[in-house]
């Protein structure tokens, strides 16, 4: 910034110079128009002595050369001095003889201008140089660049305290509406107002007005849901229960008992759907404390958990394998640690449940199944590892949505509501549900719940 405050101020001390320098080239051609003669030394030193005598306070020095870089003249302060031995650049006078204007800067600010002056043929003759103290101009231009630097200092700091202001009145409503949307896509509803006219009021009003109907349609399509599922499970218990007499009562007729068989199966199934069904509409009522949460031991759980599920395992020809959580090395008992977690025995029993019956229905025979709980110092982790068909990658955060089943799950009933209740449930007890999968080569379902 200092070069270009020096540079571009400079520009007009040298348009003065040059203007000052051709007045002084007129009046040097003035003396050779009047003592136009041939060339000899008496004529010479007569030419640059009147020219002195016009030029001399031209400038707080004054020098005249000849073509060949000879001092021809020299004043000072208007006095013509003999025989001095001033400062010399020749680079100026090289430069002028060649037709140009040049000037050099001392350190102590003293400006030395020289121009070329030609004679009646047009030649560089002589070179007419003054000095200038332009010690007046850097003062000048200190002052122009303090005052340019305290200006810019005294700009910068209302610009950021104008930001500051600004963005306070602007963010801070802006993170309001962003915490309402986060709120909003977790399902809880609350009011958004604020109270402005502007575009970002009109924003918040039209946010609460969603948020209130998406909050009144959600809650009668639960309250839907749980009617209707509620209505249907004594038409279907009937359904079920003729379908079983109609069944065992069939001996004779292998084909009708298999239309029989086909409507006791359909029946359990659409059972299962309806209880899954009524255990979301539970969730979607119940508050956290009604969940009856207490501090359960991890191991135990999960250990009675692959005991119930083994026996389906083994119908398929698989084998679950548990893996307790290792023991820390500071305790006594080397074998094993007790790992607690504040869930509902039941609920979480039944999520666990839920992934293994899933990793049996998509794993092929003669496979494994490895149910594993480790730990760290604030988690207790559950991992649940199968052989199956596994999942897609674009479809791993999908498949945890209420009715979503993966394209290759065809191969085994369900109702694509298994996975949404594990995480209803997880995510109740402040835990989360974590899903790697490839095709062909298995899924690794990690619940992560914190130690209690």
């Amino acid at each position: 910034m200092n070069k270009a405050i020096d540079y571009y101020s400079f520009i007009t001390i040298e348009k003065q110079m040059m203007e000052k320098a051709d007045l002084s080239e007129l009046s040097f051609r003035e003396v050779l128009a009047q003592h136009r003669s041939s060339s000899g030394e008496p004529q010479t030193k007569e030419i640059v002595r009147l020219a002195l005598e016009k030029l001399k306070a031209s400038g707080q020095e004054v020098r005249i050369y000849d073509s060949s870089k000879q001092l021809l003249g020299l004043a000072v302060d208007g006095i013509i001095i003999n025989d001095g031995k001033p400062l010399i650049f020749k680079k100026n006078i090289e430069k002028a003889l060649s037709g140009s204007y040049a000037y050099t800067v001392t350190e102590d600010h003293l400006l030395y201008f020289a121009t070329p002056i030609q004679d009646q043929y047009y030649q560089n003759a002589y070179v007419y140089e003054f000095v200038e103290d332009i010690s007046y101009f850097y003062a000048i231009m200190d002052q122009i660049r303090y005052i340019l630097f305290a200006g810019a200092g005294g700009f910068i700091v209302l610009i950021t305290l104008s930001s500051l202001w600004i963005a306070r009145g602007t963010t801070k409503p802006i993170k309001l509406l962003l915490g309402a949307a986060q709120s909003f896509s977790r399902q809880e509803f609350r009011r958004v107002h604020l109270n402005r006219k502007d575009e970002l009021g009109m924003l918040a009003d039209g946010l609460d007005s969603m948020g209130r109907q998406l909050h009144d349609y959600i809650q009668y399509q639960k309250q839907f849901v749980s009617n209707v599922s509620h209505e249907l499970k004594t038409p279907l218990a009937a359904i079920r229960g003729f379908s079983q007499y109609l069944y065992e009562g069939e001996n004779e007729n292998k084909e009708l008992q298999k239309i029989y068989a086909h409507l006791l199966q359909e029946s359990d199934r659409l059972t299962r759907l309806i209880n899954e069904l009524l255990l979301l509409s539970r969730f979607d009522k119940a508050g956290s404390n009604e969940l009856e949460a207490r501090k359960t031991e991890m191991n135990e759980l999960i250990q009675q958990v692959a005991t119930n599920m083994s026996a389906k395992a083994k119908d398929k020809g698989i084998e679950i394998i548990f893996r307790e959580a290792e023991a820390e090395a500071e305790q006594e008992d080397k074998l094993m640690t007790r790992l607690y977690a504040n869930v509902n025995p039941m609920l979480m029993s039944h999520a666990i449940a839920n992934l293994v019956d899933n990793a049996i229905k998509y794993s092929g025979s003669s496979s494994l199944i490895e149910l594993k709980l480790t730990h760290t110092p604030s988690e207790v982790v559950i991992r649940i590892r199968d052989q199956g068909i596994g999942i897609a990658g674009d479809e791993l955060e999908r498949v945890q949505e209420r009715f979503y089943r993966a394209k290759n799950a065809s191969t085994a009933n369900g109702s694509g509501l298994g996975l949404s209740i594990c995480k209803e449930i997880v995510e109740r007890f402040n835990g989360y549900i974590d899903m790697e999968s490839q095709i062909g080569k298995g899924t690794t379902v990690t619940i992560v719940l914190p130690r209690a």
